[in-house]
């Protein structure tokens, strides 16, 4: 007898700084309804943007890893995440490197997408190896302009065509 296929629960993971990950992620909630969470790290990212921008570049360069608040979720629980993040310097960010670490990736299913308002680095491929024994599946960089903030330049077809993929996941 065929085994019958169990629905995948799926929880919507993501980090955004300036809220263009933020943007893309609500969409994503909104087409399949999944739980949407954020990353928050212990320590906030405080001062000048400067500051910040030096901030996250160094702890790119050293895989940092800050600490999270707690998600509020039993990440056993889900099968399917779909984890959004910015770029930082041609990565992902390291509030996501820290989730990525948390969880066993054996049997999951993910789903990653990044923002960027330049070039977007190697921040799907680093996710995929975080992400040892996961399913990757429907990979997106969705582009922001760097002049206006918040400003989609990634076709809106082409964003609409990945929200219809994910509906039948």
């Amino acid at each position: 007898m065929a085994q019958e296929k169990r629905p995948r629960k799926a929880v919507i993971i993501y980090y955004s700084m300036d809220g263009n990950t933020k943007q893309i992620a609500e969409r994503v909630h909104e087409t399949i309804g999944a739980p949407l969470i954020r990353l928050e790290p212990v320590v906030p990212y405080t001062g000048t943007d400067e500051e910040i921008i030096a901030q996250g570049q160094e702890e790119v360069e050293r895989c940092y890893q800050p600490e999270l608040k707690p998600l509020g979720i039993h990440l056993q629980a889900y099968d399917t995440f779909l984890v959004g993040t910015p770029t930082w310097w041609y990565t992902m960010a390291s509030p996501v490197r820290s989730f990525l670490s948390m969880v066993d990736w054996r049997g999951k299913t993910l789903i990653p997408f990044q923002t960027h308002a330049g070039w977007p680095g190697h921040g799907l491929e680093d996710m995929e190896r975080l992400c040892q024994g996961a399913e990757v599946s429907c990979p997106m960089t969705i582009h922001f302009s760097p002049q206006q903030f918040g400003k989609l330049e990634t076709p809106q077809k082409e964003l609409d065509r990945w929200l219809s993929e994910l509906r039948v996941l």
